[in-house]
């Protein structure tokens, strides 16, 4: 165990985090996997070998059951920390005024707070570890405000705030912190999309002409954020041309945002 590096993945359990523990556990990297559904976390388990990882159940929002999962890991990897990816996340869109206030709250909570929690658990364990890293999952939706989708994009462009501040405030204690900005992903989460539709999320963002990418491209594009000297890493065309347009004709962008805004109960990635 010592002579290998060390990850702890939240939302383990399918998509994003499946598939990065599944591609820094290939190139020997030993991961924590965490997420609530625990059928999901045994198959990532399963996938990438027992060898290769640790599990336990984590819901992102308690941060006493935080304490104690790092704790009970930090035993396993003998206090070391290299990776701390907060990964966690839920989707939920339509228009603002008809969410309800227990949406909002779940929204905030695990997509933001729990980042928050996850690195004041872990901050240790990292700060212990030479050249420690914190990878964070904002959105395609934290480069502009998203409408249809004004939670969740407020809280991924929350996660961006915290990861461009933490860059600065955490480097005195040799910690890097960067973000992955993905536009639509091939993952479980897009069912949302395909509501009320006899189409598939995916098929449903497609026939509008939006990208979707297999998840494939996501595991080299967090390996590239971790091992870079970018803050924010935008994954697929998609996101690289909401961040190029945002900065350089935001008032086109405004206009072309209506494509997501028109897709009933559209999620991110």
């Amino acid at each position: 165990m010592r002579d290998r590096k060390i990850l702890f993945v939240t939302g383990a359990a399918s998509g994003i985090g499946r598939e990065v523990a599944r591609y820094f556990t290939e190139r020997g990297w030993f991961a924590g996997l965490t997420d609530v559904d625990e059928a999901g976390l045994a198959e990532t388990a399963a996938m990438i070998g027992a060898d290769n990882c640790w599990t336990h159940r984590l819901d992102v929002v308690d941060r006493a059951a935080w304490s104690e999962v790092i704790a009970a890991f930090s035993q396993r990897t003998d206090g070391r920390l290299h990776l701390l990816f907060n990964n966690a996340g839920i989707g939920k869109g339509g228009p603002f005024q008809e969410m309800t206030p227990a949406d909002i709250d779940r929204l905030v909570a695990i997509n933001f707070t729990g980042v928050m929690n996850g690195t004041q658990a872990a901050f240790d364990l990292l700060k212990a570890s030479p050249g420690a890293c914190i990878l964070n999952t904002s959105s395609a939706s934290g480069i502009y405000g998203s409408a249809g989708l004004s939670v969740y994009s407020a809280t991924k462009f929350a996660v961006r705030g915290l990861t461009e501040a933490w860059d600065i405030e955490f480097a005195p204690h040799n910690i890097r912190v960067r973000s992955l900005m993905p536009g639509f992903i091939d993952t479980n989460i897009l069912a949302a999309v395909g509501e009320q539709s006899n189409q598939s999320g995916k098929e449903r963002l497609q026939s509008a002409g939006i990208e979707v990418s297999p998840i494939e491209i996501i595991g080299k594009a967090a390996w590239d954020a971790v091992h870079g000297n970018a803050v924010h890493t935008p994954v697929n065309s998609m996101a690289k041309q909401l961040m190029f347009a945002a900065r350089w004709f935001p008032g086109r962008l405004r206009k072309t945002m209506g494509l997501v805004n028109g897709l009933d109960k559209a999620v991110a990635s």
